[in-house]
């Protein structure tokens, strides 16, 4: 009945000084238990919209946050492959270049399948656009083996021994090289041809200035300077300098442009890694 009486009582006319009371404090509500509580909601419904807006503006800022850090990451990740990229570029172009002998005009000393590492920065090496080449820094000497841009094409590269340099007066009697009337010893020429194949009597004749005259160490299967004549000096580009890998495949895998024998190539690569490679000959000084 407590209740019931408080509940009576808060309905009962007021006088006026209990209305201006009332006026200064939130209206009373009654519970079944006899306790008061407010019913004006307003303080409520203001601290639950502060809280949601706080609660908004901090996932927001945190969502900006995030995205602000995402952009960083991506800005620093561009850059750092920009500059890789760069470097790579530079090394490729400036200072060597790997690259596969597909062909077998140098057996006996580089064999096919042999992937080589080319030092291009001592030969003056060409800044694209421009074509302008560096100083050269290396003297070639007989004997040396070179990379060069193909005479009669220059889009193709070969890999060839200087045997003659430019003012030298070469001559082949019998499958012996004569460098200015002197024979020339050469412990890496492969010979399995008789003695009477044409190209083993060629000259005499004087290598002109500025001109470099190449053969390949497998004498008989070689397309060299026998055929198509000199190589200027301002054709070469590189010199081999060690074999970082080698993977005993023919000549016809290596020289195959169709795109379906070439994956299948790759795959027989992949298959057979371990058993094909020359161990022997990685990391072999030329």
């Amino acid at each position: 009945m407590l209740s019931f009486e408080l509940c009576d009582r808060a309905a009962a006319p007021e006088t006026p000084a209990t209305i201006g009371h009332e006026l200064a404090t939130p209206a009373i509500g009654c519970l079944a238990n006899g306790s008061h509580v407010p019913t004006d909601g307003s303080r409520v419904s203001t601290d639950d919209s502060r809280v949601a807006a706080t609660t908004d503006a901090a996932r927001a800022e945190s969502d900006s946050r995030r995205t602000s850090g995402i952009r960083r990451r991506l800005r620093l990740s561009t850059r750092r492959l920009v500059v890789l990229a760069a470097i790579v570029l530079g090394m490729r172009i400036f200072v060597g270049e790997a690259s596969v002998v597909p062909t077998a005009s140098m057996e006996g000393t580089i064999l096919v399948g042999d992937h080589l590492f080319m030092d291009k920065l001592l030969y003056g090496p060409e800044i694209p656009l421009v074509h302008w080449r560096l100083p050269v820094l290396k003297t070639i000497h007989r004997g040396d083996i070179i990379v060069f841009r193909y005479p009669k094409d220059v889009t193709e590269t070969f890999l060839k021994r200087v045997m003659a340099l430019g003012g030298d007066r070469l001559e082949i009697k019998n499958g012996v090289l004569y460098v200015n009337f002197q024979p020339v010893k050469e412990p890496y020429a492969v010979h399995h041809a008789p003695v009477h194949n044409p190209l083993e009597s060629w000259g005499p004749t004087i290598v002109p200035e500025g001109k470099l005259f190449v053969m390949g160490d497998n004498r008989d299967n070689s397309n060299d300077s026998r055929d198509w004549g000199f190589v200027p000096m301002s054709n070469v580009i590189g010199e081999p300098l060690f074999v970082y890998w080698s993977y005993d495949a023919p000549t016809a895998r290596w020289l195959d442009e169709n795109p379906g024998h070439k994956i299948s190539f790759y795959a027989s690569i992949a298959e057979n890694f371990f058993s094909n490679t020359r161990w022997n000959r990685t990391g072999m000084l030329l």
